[in-house]
């Protein structure tokens, strides 16, 4: 199988992101007149959402506002989403694992962390951050069943008709147990509630069919997701092609966090301006050696928590694949491209400043070294709308800039 058409069947399972409904209730006088005319659907509805939210949030110890709206709340460890899963009730988080061994210095640049810090508060040691779902957030969604989820709506095996788009970097061939980059942070303009704009890293692991396992962590802006237009910290696993495992963040049990100081799904601040100054968030996902889990780390070493190893069928082994890069949704819901934008919005070849970043990839070797990367691979599957320039120096080793403004003259 050729590298073009290993890449280009998994751009095609990217479609599955975040599906985006058409009908939103989010006004109360909307709803009101909905129960009106269906009272016991819409009833039902409500009730079933109220039992979701009642199993995800947990009683918290304390509650933080955040300057954006968000409630994050602080919730003892052992109590986290993650200990409903069935394999891990009674559990406690484990101990941090030995962290991956670099060979050479990282260049350091203005991190950017959370909004709900801003102010100074912190969740307690021994409880961890968990932003809280309200009602409203499940009703921009079309259904229970598709909130917090990438729903799968079918493979296309031809990228031109996808509704997804990408800008990205990829290596494939060997065997990799983890991957790490810093990517740029910016406020990417969505023009339409139902689609985004995300920044991420993508471990795969799988045959391009039901069985494809993936995690991915990054930085994404979904006004469904979320309500609003910031760019947000977000993670994502799947074990079966987006089917019926996995979620966004803490939506489901599955990642046990340990972190007291990220909250998943938060905003992050502050972000990047164009020709002022640059702020990136590290990002870091490995495979243990001693226990076989996958764990994350944002930030300069602040280790969020990990993915327990029998979520997994081909993760349990190793990855195939690691990708890097920029994806958004395109519903043509004005009949022409959309002008959401990716990254920055601006093109890859405006460079530092304008453009949006991704610098020193690395992935993880067999015996847990970070490693640069070789035979680095680009796509971009709508030049013209959002595209990639990749370059390797020896203070941002291997990097690319990418994105782009969608609809344009050379975008239709």
């Amino acid at each position: 199988m050729t590298t073009s058409s290993i890449i280009f069947k998994f751009v095609a399972f990217l479609v599955i992101s975040s599906s985006f409904s058409t009908h939103v209730l989010s006004e109360h006088n909307t709803l009101q007149a909905y129960q009106t005319f269906r009272p016991k659907e819409e009833l039902l509805k409500l009730k079933k959402i109220k039992g979701y939210l009642k199993k995800i949030n947990k009683s918290p110890v304390k509650t933080i506002k955040s300057p954006d709206g968000d409630l994050i709340d602080c919730v003892l460890s052992h109590l986290q989403p993650a200990f409903d899963h069935p394999q891990l009730k009674g559990m406690k988080p484990l101990e941090p694992p030995k962290r991956p061994k670099a060979n050479d210095s990282m260049n350091v640049m203005e991190e950017s962390l959370q909004l709900w810090t801003v102010s100074g508060e912190s969740c307690p040691e021994g409880t961890v951050p968990i932003r809280r779902t309200t009602e409203k957030d499940v009703l921009r969604s079309d259904s229970l069943r598709r909130f917090g989820r990438k729903i799968r709506r079918g493979v296309r095996r031809d990228t031109s008709s996808n509704d997804h788009e990408h800008a990205v970097a990829f290596v494939n061939g060997e065997q990799y147990y983890g991957a790490k980059a810093s990517i740029n942070v910016w406020t990417p303009r969505v023009t339409d509630q139902y689609e985004f704009s995300l920044s991420q890293l993508w471990v795969i692991s799988g045959s391009f069919g039901n069985d494809l396992n993936t995690i991915e962590a990054g930085w994404q802006v979904s006004p469904e997701l979320y309500g609003d237009n910031y760019p947000r910290f977000f993670t994502y696993w799947t074990t079966d092609a987006y089917q019926a495992t996995g979620c966004y963040n803490l939506l489901c049990s599955g990642f046990v966090q340990i972190n007291n100081r990220i909250a998943m799904g938060a905003a992050i601040s502050p972000r990047s301006s164009v020709s002022g100054r640059q702020f990136d968030i590290g990002i870091m996902i490995w495979k243990d050696p001693k226990h076989g889990h996958w764990w994350l780390e944002f930030g300069s070493g602040l280790l969020v928590g990990y993915w327990p190893d029998f979520l997994f069928s081909h993760l349990r082994g190793h990855a195939s694949m690691v990708q890097f890069g920029g994806e958004i949704v395109n519903s043509r819901s004005m009949g022409y491209h959309t002008s959401t934008q990716m990254g920055s919005g601006h093109f890859a070849d405006e460079g530092f400043g304008k453009a949006s970043y991704f610098r020193n990839l690395q992935v993880v070797d067999w015996d847990n070294n970070l490693i640069p990367l070789s035979n680095l691979h680009l796509l971009a599957d709508h030049p013209n709308c959002y595209d990639i320039r990749a370059g390797k120096n020896n203070v941002w080793g291997n990097y690319f800039y990418y994105g782009g403004p969608g609809r344009n003259s050379r975008c239709p």
